[in-house]
């Protein structure tokens, strides 16, 4: 495969921590990202991927700086050459009952768990490293910008995301959520307001918080 010049340059930056870990040994690294935190609805997911040394996907970056038919182009070549993919998903109730940070770090303990094999170091997004994973791990700020497992990871966990709300909508219409995913934009929010909450919106977050609590008060 044939990269653009650009391409090269984002492969070489990706891949420099990845290969200062397989010349120290390791064998299988995987990538881990999350998505979801901010939404109003739904689900936390996360997602793990190890891929073999040499393969570079065709276009890969951060999963906000592709299209979405970008995304799902990338996910399936990701997922047809990848070594091991999972995800994690947690629900908006589990969210609810034990706060969002929580349930990320759950969704992505979930993901490295549903791996089909334990990769030897973990590479997470993000300042924190994961809670309940005993192997070795490192976070890296912004790791979806300087790692292609991390880059890799935010693809397939925003594809597995938005499939699943895009199926939300058909039970939930008119929160627009094949459009907003459960963030919280205008068109979001003004339904929110004119229609209630759904049973897929996170109880804890603003402004269903505040609706619930008004709404109980009458």
């Amino acid at each position: 495969m044939k990269l653009s010049v650009g391409e090269e340059d984002r492969k070489f930056s990706f891949q420099t921590k990845e290969e200062s870990l397989y010349d120290s040994g390791c064998s299988f690294i995987a990538g881990v990202d999350e998505v979801g935190r901010g939404s109003l609805a739904g689900p936390v997911v996360a997602a793990a991927v190890i891929l073999p040394r040499s393969y570079w996907p065709k276009g890969l970056k951060d999963s906000k700086k592709l299209s979405e038919p970008g995304r799902e182009k990338i996910f399936e070549d990701i997922s047809s050459h990848a070594l091991s993919f999972a995800t994690g998903f947690v629900s908006e109730k589990i969210i609810d009952e034990i706060n969002i940070r929580e349930a990320t770090f759950l969704a992505m303990s979930l993901a490295l768990k549903n791996l089909k094999i334990r990769p030897d170091y973990v590479l997470v997004d993000g300042k924190d490293c994961i809670k309940d994973w005993d192997g070795q791990q490192e976070s890296i700020i912004k790791g979806d910008n300087q790692s292609r497992v991390i880059a890799a990871a935010s693809v397939c966990a925003k594809v597995a995301r938005d499939r699943v709300m895009v199926d939300y909508d058909k039970s939930y219409p008119g929160y627009f959520f094949v459009q907003n995913k459960g963030y919280g934009t205008k068109d979001h929010r003004s339904a929110i307001e004119n229609m209630g909450f759904s049973a897929i919106h996170r109880k804890t977050f603003e402004p269903v918080k505040s609706y619930l609590k008004s709404s109980l008060s009458k």
